[in-house]
């Protein structure tokens, strides 16, 4: 693998639903007061990036309430389901810019459902997931399930009620989507490259799907080259399907960006929430890039090889063998998912399933390029970290100069009790860089400039991408983004 920097062009998306590229931030608006003295309820637009992190604000503020929410992408606005007829809770709601709609079944109810079909129905080729448009859980049975089991799947929907649960069937069948051909290889099996990080220690790593990390320990960028990465961490079927690889090469430049091909390059600012109705690109090595929406969350799959994955994302992204661990992500940067596995292909289309970004990431303690928290980007000769307190705040800090998503703290993204950039404790560093320019960051050609200054170098003491800092392009070159196989017979989770 080349470690030398390559221009690219970064990529601007036009058509499908994606918009122009740009850093974007959302926060939960106070509510502001009208002419006549009564707070303003109108709804606000809101990006389709910034959808998810503001629902989880708004569902933090509602509790037992809040029923789900999605994304109206045509009005460009957020809904938010609330159960029960408490006014307060849905001013609360409104003041903070979402459309509001009352709806029958609470969460609590809607997770219910879910764990009666978990128990009555594991079935191989079976899926549900949460539908907030519908306030229903929705279950799909691909062409697999038959007979007795049709009868039993179906019969334990009915049980819930209408309102509850509905069945439909898919013509293909669930499976991780895996083939043979060129991406990263390991063990006779080969994988996409998710999304670049940079490890709990510090050092390159990157995420790919969980069951690529379960097939092989060590990685190439060649199907007969020298391993490249290996699995720290994989997770596959139960709580998730996600892998950490650590770059053997510790000098290896992260480099927080998506190689769509055509020497062309996604800026990836930071991990976010998915959203029900939010448009989303997957890229993958065997069709591409290819672009739909999120249509439920908290998706159980029960995979034809018996491997049930909880806590998913679906979507209706077409998705075929060769394009499985590849980045889901937004236009304007936002890294959301990484491909597990799903049904049909890109010429009728069907159901797919991706790992979210944000539970990986935590679970394995590493972050998204210098850091996770984001919008920083571009604070000139602050000397402050995304979100220092009272001084050069990042994008987005809310009311009291925080960084993204850090309440009422005044430190940035992670920053324990400091005016430091995401993760950097007790240090005016850049994100979770500690003395040095971030060179030690990237998969393949790009990666830090000739200054080796990542996001947020901290020989400036400053915040993401701070002027002066040198921070180069990024990224992610010759490993590319591939998919997992099995080798031996092209459909299976790489066992």
């Amino acid at each position: 693998m080349s470690h030398k920097r390559i221009p690219k062009r970064k990529i601007v998306f036009a058509g499908g639903g994606a918009v122009a590229i740009a850093a974007a931030a959302i926060l939960l608006p106070n509510a502001n007061a009208s002419q006549g003295g009564e707070p303003e309820t109108t709804p606000k637009k809101v990006t389709a990036a910034a959808a998810g992190d503001l629902a989880s604000q708004i569902a933090a503020q509602l509790g037992d309430a809040f029923a789900g929410s999605y994304y109206d992408s045509a009005k460009q606005q957020i809904v938010i389901n609330v159960v029960g007829d408490n006014n307060k809770v849905e001013l609360q709601a409104k003041q903070a810019g979402a459309v509001v709609r009352n709806v029958k079944n609470s969460s609590a109810q809607l997770k219910a459902a879910s764990q009666t079909l978990k128990a009555q129905a594991t079935i191989p080729g079976t899926a549900w997931s949460v539908d907030p448009k519908t306030n229903q859980i929705q279950v799909t049975a691909d062409r697999t399930v038959t007979g007795a089991k049709w009868n039993q799947i179906e019969s334990t929907v009915k049980s819930l009620g209408s309102d509850v649960a509905r069945i439909k069937r898919s013509a293909g069948e669930f499976k991780p989507l895996a083939a043979g051909g060129d991406a990263i290889f390991g063990g006779g099996a080969r994988c996409s490259l998710g999304f670049n990080v940079v490890t709990a220690d510090g050092a390159p790593g990157f995420l790919t799907a969980g069951h690529c990390g379960v097939a092989a320990a060590e990685w190439s960028d060649d199907e007969n080259g020298q391993p490249v990465a290996t699995i720290q961490d994989a997770t596959f079927a139960g709580g998730g399907d996600f892998a950490l690889a650590a770059y053997d090469d510790p000098a290896t430049e992260v480099a927080s960006t998506v190689d769509t091909g055509d020497g062309q390059i996604v800026d990836i600012a930071a991990a976010a929430e998915a959203a029900v109705g939010q448009e989303v690109i997957r890229m993958g090595s065997t069709t591409g890039l290819a672009d739909g929406a999120v249509t439920g969350l908290d998706a159980t799959v029960n995979y034809g090889n018996g491997d049930i994955v909880n806590g998913l994302i679906q979507t209706d992204v077409c998705a075929e063998p060769g394009d499985s661990g590849g980045p889901l992500f937004t236009a304007d940067g936002g890294a959301i998912g990484l491909t597990s596995g799903g049904s049909g292909d890109c010429t009728v289309g069907g159901e797919t399933f991706f790992q979210p970004v944000t539970t990986a990431l935590e679970a394995v303690g590493a972050q998204i390029g210098a850091g996770d928290g984001g919008a920083g980007d571009g604070a000139a000769d602050a000397g402050a970290g995304d979100g220092a307190a009272d001084a050069g705040a990042g994008d987005g800090a809310a009311d009291a100069g925080a960084g993204d998503g850090a309440a009422d703290a005044g430190a940035g993204d992670g920053a324990a009790d400091a005016g430091a950039g995401d993760g950097a404790a007790d240090a005016g560093a850049g994100d979770g860089v500690a003395d040095a320019g971030a060179a030690n960051a990237g998969a393949g050609d790009e990666g830090a400039a000739a200054a080796g200054a990542g996001d947020g170098a901290a020989a400036a003491g400053a915040g993401d991408g701070a002027a002066d800092a040198g921070a180069g392009d990024a990224g992610a070159g010759d490993v590319g983004n591939g998919d997992q196989g099995n080798g031996d017979n092209g459909n299976g989770n790489g066992h």
